[in-house]
């Protein structure tokens, strides 16, 4: 899904929460304070390599790099790139002023991972989660966004994909520019449009 579909699904979702819950979500994945320490982990049968990507492209666009995500995998290969290397020890070093982002697409996430989860919390990680109404993950997690499939207007890769744009947009966009910018708008308003001789 490129930016102008992720577009277009915004638009469709306005009148929901949707939109706005990805965008609260989204300003907490942010709040991660240094490159690396934003941690990304899946299931054992389903690692988040898509929204790894689409992280890591938001990271360079908004100049953010915080948000490139580092992708913990449950089995990483021999010889595999730094990278893609990150085990799941990493979990069990996550500490304060990192965030571990852990999106599940099952109903319920494998006790393993909740092991971590919870670890990782009680070590001062700020848990997030992603999932499909897996009540025991989001009880671990610090905020958590659940998608009930039968009756969510958009997917769960949708979601992801919110999520993600979210994530890279500029605070000062969101909230109508830089305080320069809207103060330059009022006063236009206020004293009219200027006049070049």
């Amino acid at each position: 899904m490129d930016a102008q579909h992720v577009e277009v699904l915004r638009e469709i979702l306005a009148s929901t929460p949707w939109v706005e819950r990805t965008e609260d979500f989204a300003r907490a994945l942010r709040r991660t304070r240094t490159p690396g320490g934003l941690l990304l982990v899946g299931t054992p049968e389903e690692e988040p390599w898509h929204l790894a990507a689409h992280l890591d492209d938001e990271s360079r666009y908004a100049g953010l790099p915080q948000l490139a995500p580092s992708l913990v995998r449950w089995q990483p290969p021999p010889g595999a790139p730094a990278h893609l290397s990150i085990g799941m020890e990493r979990l069990a070093e996550a500490g304060r002023g990192e965030t571990l982002f852990v999106v599940s697409p099952d109903e319920e996430a494998p006790v393993p991972l909740l092991e971590r989860v919870d670890d990782a919390r009680r070590t001062g990680a700020t848990v997030l989660a992603l999932d499909q109404g897996d009540r025991e993950l989001t009880s671990l997690a610090h905020d958590a966004i659940s998608l009930a499939p039968d009756s969510a207007p958009l997917t769960f890769e949708g979601l992801q994909h919110l999520v993600s744009s979210a994530a890279g947009q500029q605070e000062e966009r969101r909230k109508g520019g830089t305080l320069r910018e809207r103060l330059s708008r009022f006063l236009d308003v206020v004293s009219g449009p200027r006049v070049l001789d």
